[in-house]
């Protein structure tokens, strides 16, 4: 995925010549959107039809459930006809492997494109569906328009499987920083020097403003104030624990 920074920076460069092209009395260009109904994340590129060694636009990566911002280009005729296509390379990315990996699929697919809204062409969307299909729309309207016309209507609701692994997730590392508070309060009171020590020099490489008025990790005052921290940062995580598990989904 290090090549995406690679592949936007290419889009920026081509968009002047798509638009260029695009001036032709029988071609338009419009913008792109991507929008994600499965749970892997996925991105996609255009080439243009009147030059196929030229990418004329698409997506970085795109997450799960998620959609793109508005991006360059696709070329499209003025005037639409049966049968009218767009050729999109796709690529769609796999749970990461044990080694550390992460698989990706790559696929080339043929869209056609619906009949344009109000007889003129639209921004072209392209659509990964539940089922991993490919479909693309041409409108000006969004998916929660009422005057969308694509099939699926709305942006993407992700499922409760994904919604539970995330949550899972996130209740996973509220859990942690709980733990890690607990302890510190914990060895604060057994072994004090211990723990201020470490936050001193933490602190004093990172934020040295913070120990002006105390002598010391051994300073009562900084002692106390470390406690008082941490009990409060505990206190704050339990309370975001609680919330989560009252929001399972």
């Amino acid at each position: 995925m290090s090549g995406n920074k690679v592949f936007l920076v290419v889009l920026v460069l081509v968009s002047t010549a798509v638009y260029v092209l695009a001036r032709e009395e029988k071609t338009v260009g419009v913008s792109l959107h991507g929008v994600n109904h499965t749970d892997e994340t996925f991105s996609f590129y255009l080439r243009d039809p009147e030059n196929p060694e030229m990418i004329s636009g698409g997506s970085g990566l795109i997450d799960p459930y998620g959609a793109s911002g508005i991006t360059c280009c696709a070329v499209l005729p003025r005037e639409w006809h049966p049968g009218l296509k767009l050729k999109i390379h796709t690529t769609h990315y796999l749970e990461k492997q044990s080694e550390g990996t992460i698989p990706e699929i790559k696929e080339v697919v043929e869209a056609e494109v619906p009949q344009y809204v109000d007889g003129k062409p639209g921004e072209i969307w392209v659509l990964r569906k539940a089922d991993g299909k490919v479909e693309v729309v041409s409108s000006d309207y969004q998916p929660d328009h009422p005057n969308w016309p694509g099939a699926i209507k709305g942006w993407p609701v992700p499922s409760i499987e994904y919604r539970r692994e995330r949550w899972e997730l996130h209740r996973k590392l509220t859990a942690h920083e709980v733990k890690i508070f607990t302890e510190a309060l914990e060895e604060l009171e057994t072994s004090p020097l211990t723990q201020t020590r470490e936050d001193w020099e933490s602190t004093k490489s990172h934020s040295p403003y913070r120990l002006s008025g105390f002598s010391g990790p051994d300073d009562p005052l900084y002692i106390a104030e470390r406690k008082m921290r941490y009990a409060e940062a505990l206190e704050s995580s339990k309370r975001d624990l609680q919330n989560i598990m009252e929001a399972k989904p």
